[in-house]
């Protein structure tokens, strides 16, 4: 071997190496049994972010994750703070699950379902007779009918092309439900399209949560989960007015649906766009969605004799599970030495009021005036407070397109594709075919089709 012919050698060598190590990678990367797994994991975090609040504060996840006892013996606040399990769909472990998945995806497209689609798009000619011999499908006729066949293939929507043969004859093929090689390609595309909205969302959204007594302002700062890069998405040039809240209650005194009149208003205080909201209809403004989520009861409105109008808030009372409550003091001597506790469970207007003892003193009503240690108590009215969440997700149109697409993918993967070769030659015709799916389908489609041949 001449130098020349060693350096050329060695540089195919050189440069082979990274081509085959590609190679590999890529097939690795492709295989379906890594996507699996993959699937699986962000299945399995997907799970434990809807388990384990996500966003909530230090003390929360150490009262209800301790270090003794351990949850399932490991799980304490700590293991959780240090995983991320606490803002799992934001961890950057999460994100490279998802970038991985879709490389798989990527990768595996490109490897099996895009090589699978060229070569449904191609063909050949069968030109000898033991060519269909190896079709699990196929006849032998007398006669020479390949124009016949082409035209009952037409008329089933195959798509039929005709030559005549090397060897002497006519030949055909035919085909029908390429699309059924175009699903699964559409099946990963949309699935990477949904991963995409996913880590987009992920990255610049934010959700907050806010609790607004009715007739009270707010502009968005509670936020409690948000994306390294969703700052600029959080509205700075407007708030929302609620301009009154309410319940809609049973005859049974259930609570059936929960209302807030929203006001969208600019910095001048100029109203932009206004919507009565509640579960399961939100409002909508700049790709902000304000949602119905809670309630509460902020005041008590009251009247001390011929006072004038006090507002005093009210707070929730911890029951231990006994159901919820709010309760607040309201004074009935000027240097505030007495004075009575009101308690109130509902937006139904009846309050229960006890004196300095515990004891329960009278039930009084919204408009209702009560005499307790010598004052003339009036409970004007009992505030409540919308509760509120705010998201703002811009991944979420890319999620649906996809999810779309999905679905058509999904149908499309379904439908056979079919091929049906015909050899004219020596006075005889040989037919034969095969199909990805429904064989059964299949088979009696040609027998019906060889059965429609006049003379056949």
């Amino acid at each position: 071997m001449s130098e020349k012919q060693e350096l050329v050698f060695k540089a195919d060598k050189w440069w082979s190496a990274p081509q085959q190590l590609g190679r590999k990678l890529l097939r690795f990367v492709g295989d379906l049994r890594l996507a699996i797994l993959l699937l699986l994991a962000i299945a399995l975090f997907s799970i434990s972010g809807t388990i384990i609040e996500q966003g909530q504060t230090l003390e929360f996840y150490q009262t209800n994750y301790p270090e003794d006892p351990a949850l399932f013996g490991f799980l304490t606040w700590k293991v959780l703070l240090f995983l991320g399990l606490n803002s799992v769909y934001h961890t950057w472990w999460f994100l490279a699950l998802l970038i991985v998945f879709g490389s798989s995806l990527t990768a595996c497209t490109f490897t099996h379902q895009w090589p699978a689609l060229n070569a449904a798009r191609t063909w050949k000619y069968y030109q000898q007779p033991r060519q269909f011999e190896k079709l699990a499908l196929s006849a032998e006729l007398n006669g020479e009918h390949l124009s016949e066949i082409a035209t009952l293939l037409q008329k089933r929507r195959y798509r039929v092309f005709t030559e005549t043969s090397e060897t002497g004859g006519n030949i055909l093929y035919a085909r029908k439900g390429i699309i059924g090689k175009i699903g699964p390609i559409l099946v990963h595309a949309s699935m990477l399209v949904i991963l995409g909205g996913a880590i987009w969302g992920s990255l610049n959204g934010f959700m907050a949560q806010e609790l607004v007594p009715s007739g009270g302002n707010f502009t968005i700062q509670n936020i409690i989960d948000a994306g390294p890069f969703s700052q600029e998405r959080i509205p700075k040039d407007w708030g929302v007015k609620v301009n009154r809240f309410w319940i809609e209650y049973t005859p049974e005194g259930d609570i059936d649906q929960f209302y807030s009149d929203l006001s969208v208003i600019n910095k001048s205080g100029e109203e932009q766009k206004r919507e009565t909201i509640h579960v399961n209809q939100p409002l909508r403004y700049q790709g902000i969605t304000i949602y119905q989520t809670n309630w509460g009861i902020a005041a008590i409105r009251v009247r001390l004799n011929n006072s004038p109008i006090f507002q005093l808030p009210m707070a929730a009372i911890d029951t231990n599970g006994g159901g919820r409550i709010w309760g607040t003091w309201i004074p009935t001597k000027p240097d505030l030495s007495a004075g009575v506790s009101v308690i109130a469970k509902d937006l139904q207007g009846t309050v229960l009021i006890y004196g300095p003892d515990g004891k329960l003193i009278t039930t009084a009503r919204e408009g209702m005036a009560t005499e307790v240690n010598g004052v003339n108590l009036s409970i004007l009215d009992v505030v409540g407070s919308t509760g509120l969440q705010i998201k703002a997700d811009p991944g979420i149109p890319w999620v649906y397109a996809g999810f779309a697409f999905l679905m058509l993918g999904v149908v499309w993967s379904y439908f056979s594709h079919s091929q049906i070769w015909a050899l004219e030659k020596d006075g005889k015709l040989y037919v034969g075919g095969k199909t990805n799916r429904a064989q059964v389908s299949f088979e009696r489609e040609l027998i019906e089709i060889l059965g429609q041949i006049p003379g056949a």
